[in-house]
């Protein structure tokens, strides 16, 4: 179970006691959290997601609450940040920033088809509109320089054809950055799994897990989605499943044609970005029984069959 920090029932009825929810009836940790804990909570008034923060610094929660905040007013299917009685919505429960939340109906697809992609893409481009204008900045911690950094350090140890695709991934970066003053901005999700969005059915109904949120360009966000949502069995993009979320992202916020010649070392970049994280975290965590592993050997793959990118942008002409 990926819990970093317990929480007993008696630490959190005491920490309920400030919010009108009602008695605790029962809570329990929720599987498959790679950063933050999470729990499940039943009130006598409903159900919702306990979140003790675990990475990052306390005093950043006020962004990602009023992001949260923004994107639930402009009808977004998010969570939102309960404030207690005397209105504060971030707690403390033992010993860590602590945001508790409505628990969003519907469950994870493991197997998503055309009509789930066309679902995401157009959310996440309705997300860009609305924090594009949401007058909220945060810088993130993984962005360029990060990445630069960690794939050094990798490639000191890394040999063959390990070592050529961290050398082509770190010339994907400088490609970007001929591009990155013309690439629309927003408040990305930067972490749009199939884990963090929720559906009943073909309904998308939640999105969840923003603590990865930062300013940055939104063809960064597309490619993150694009390589969790439309890889198949093979690491490979199929592409149905791409034609349908990026066609849905398009029909929103239509594609530029600088965001179409970024589009291929952007897809390297976004696989780049989690093959290092969870590189980082199997180190962090080998010894740590019970805490969920994902296999950076995933993003690996996703990288280097992107060494050839057929799947080219919609973009009108």
């Amino acid at each position: 179970m990926s819990v970093f920090t317990p929480v007993s029932r008696a630490q959190l009825e005491q920490f309920l006691q400030t919010f009108d929810l009602g008695k605790l009836i029962e809570f329990r940790g929720i599987d498959g959290g790679s950063e933050n804990s999470n729990f499940f909570v039943t009130c006598e008034t409903g159900e919702f997601v306990l979140t003790l923060v675990e990475r990052g610094p306390a005093d950043e929660l006020t962004f990602f609450v009023a992001l949260l905040e923004c994107l639930h007013q402009a009808a977004l299917p998010v969570p939102y940040a309960i404030p207690d009685r005397y209105g504060q919505a971030i707690g403390t429960l033992n010993g860590r920033p602590a945001l508790l939340q409505p628990r969003l109906r519907g469950s994870h697809v493991q197997q998503p088809d055309a009509r789930h992609c066309s679902a995401v893409g157009d959310t996440l481009a309705r997300l860009h509109q609305v924090s594009a204008d949401c007058g909220l900045a945060r810088k993130t911690d993984r962005g360029v320089e990060w990445m630069k950094h960690e794939a050094a350090l990798l490639r000191q140890h890394a040999s063959g054809d390990t070592s050529v695709l961290l050398d082509e991934a770190l010339q994907a970066l400088d490609q970007f950055a001929t591009f990155r003053q013309k690439l629309p901005q927003a408040v990305l999700h930067a972490d749009l799994f199939r884990d963090n969005i929720m559906f009943e059915g073909d309904k998308l109904t939640g999105v969840i897990d923003f603590y990865n949120a930062a300013s940055g360009s939104t063809l960064y966000d597309v490619a993150i989605c694009v390589n969790d949502w439309c890889s198949d069995d093979a690491d490979q993009l199929d592409p149905v499943r791409t034609d349908a979320l990026l066609k849905a992202y398009a029909a929103r916020r239509p594609f530029t044609t600088v965001e179409a010649q970024c589009w291929p070392p952007m897809l390297r970049i976004a696989a780049l970005r989690f093959w290092l994280s969870r590189e980082i975290a199997a180190r962090a965590h080998a010894e740590h029984a019970g805490v969920l592993i994902k296999d950076p050997g995933h993003f690996q793959t996703i990288l280097a069959n992107h060494r050839r990118v057929e799947i080219a942008l919609p973009v009108s002409s």
